[in-house]
C-alpha cells in the first residue's frame, strides 16, 4: 500500500511534465500534444491531462526523449532588434538561441515573446509553471515599454489608451501611459506604457488606433524587475529576489499628476506679544 501511495503522489499531468522538462510553456506543450508530436512509452498520445509517472514513463517530443528536471533556473536577456523570440528557425534567421550557446544544457525557453523588431527585456527559464504565470493576462503583471512615436500625442490621446481601444483580437487598454519629458521634441515623443495583455503587435496597434506609428519599441521592465544596464545581446542569471520583483506592481508616477501645481501649505501669521495684548484690551 505504501508503494502505491508513493507512486500516486508523484504522478503529474503530461503537459506539466513537458513544460518542466524545459521544452516549452504548458500552453505550448498542449499544442505539441494536440499536434501529435508527443509519444508516451512509444505510442503517440493526444491526451493533454493524462497523468504520468515522471520517473518511470518515457516521453518523447518530436522524437527527442525528455528527462524530468526539478532544478529551475531563471535568466534575464536583453533581446536585440531583428531577432526572433524562438530557440530555432527553419529559415535560418537570427533567434534567441544564437546568444545562448553556453546555456544549451539548461534547456531554456523564452517566457512570452517580443516581436522581430522589438528589443529589450526577455525572461528565459526551464520552469513551465513560472512561464505560464508571468505570461497569462489573469495574473495582471504589467510589462513596461518605452515607445518612440512619429508625432506628439495629446493628453486626450493618452487617456483614450488608458480607457481602452479595440484592435484585431479584442479590446485592450494600458495600465498607464506617460510622456518622458526629457526625451520629447517638437517632431516626436517618447512614451512609457504598461500593459498586462500580450496580443500580437499590441502596442503598435494601440498607437495606430489613435493615429501614431511606433518608430522604436523597447521593453524595459516586467513588474518591478528592470532591464537596467544589461547590454544588448547578453544575459544574466536571476536571483530569487529578482524573480519575486516580477510579481510586484511597478511604482508609477503619472505625468498628469506631475503637471498639477503643488499646493503650498498655508502658513499661520505669527502674532507678537504686543499685538496679543492690544487685541485683549480692545475686546474689553
Amino acid at each position: 500500500m505504501r508503494r502505491a501511495s508513493t507512486k500516486s503522489s508523484r504522478l503529474i499531468r503530461l503537459n506539466k511534465f513537458i513544460s518542466e522538462s524545459g521544452v516549452s510553456s504548458r500552453r505550448k506543450a498542449d499544442e505539441l500534444i494536440e499536434a501529435g508530436s508527443v509519444k508516451l512509452n512509444g505510442k503517440t498520445t493526444y491526451e493533454m491531462g493524462l497523468q504520468i509517472d515522471p520517473f518511470v514513463d518515457k516521453v518523447t517530443v518530436k522524437g527527442k526523449p525528455l528527462s524530468y528536471s526539478q532544478n529551475k533556473v531563471y535568466f534575464v536577456f536583453n533581446k536585440p532588434k531583428n531577432v526572433l523570440t524562438t530557440m530555432s528557425d527553419p529559415e535560418g534567421r537570427p533567434c534567441v538561441a544564437d546568444f545562448l550557446k553556453r546555456l544549451k544544457n539548461k534547456r531554456l525557453f523564452p517566457v512570452g515573446r517580443l516581436d522581430w523588431d522589438t528589443e529589450g527585456l526577455l525572461l528565459l527559464t526551464n520552469d513551465g509553471e513560472f512561464a505560464q504565470r508571468v505570461s497569462h493576462p489573469s495574473e495582471g503583471i504589467p510589462k513596461i515599454y518605452l515607445v518612440k512615436l512619429n508625432g506628439n500625442p495629446s493628453e486626450e490621446h493618452l487617456k483614450k489608451l488608458e480607457r481602452g481601444v479595440t484592435i484585431v483580437g479584442g479590446r485592450v487598454k494600458a495600465v498607464f501611459v506617460e510622456k518622458i519629458k526629457a526625451q520629447t521634441s517638437t517632431k516626436y515623443d517618447w512614451v512609457r506604457i504598461g500593459i498586462t495583455e500580450g496580443k500580437n503587435r499590441q502596442i503598435k496597434k494601440m498607437f495606430e488606433k489613435i493615429g501614431f506609428d511606433v518608430k522604436k519599441l523597447k521593453r524595459v521592465a516586467i513588474g518591478q524587475l528592470k532591464l537596467g544596464n544589461l547590454k544588448s545581446g547578453t544575459y544574466a542569471p536571476m536571483s530569487q529576489f529578482q524573480v519575486k520583483k516580477i510579481f510586484l506592481a511597478p511604482k508609477v508616477s503619472s505625468h498628469r499628476e506631475q503637471e498639477k501645481p503643488k499646493k503650498r501649505p498655508s502658513r499661520k501669521k505669527k502674532v507678537s506679544k504686543k499685538q496679543q495684548v492690544y487685541k485683549r484690551l480692545n475686546k474689553k
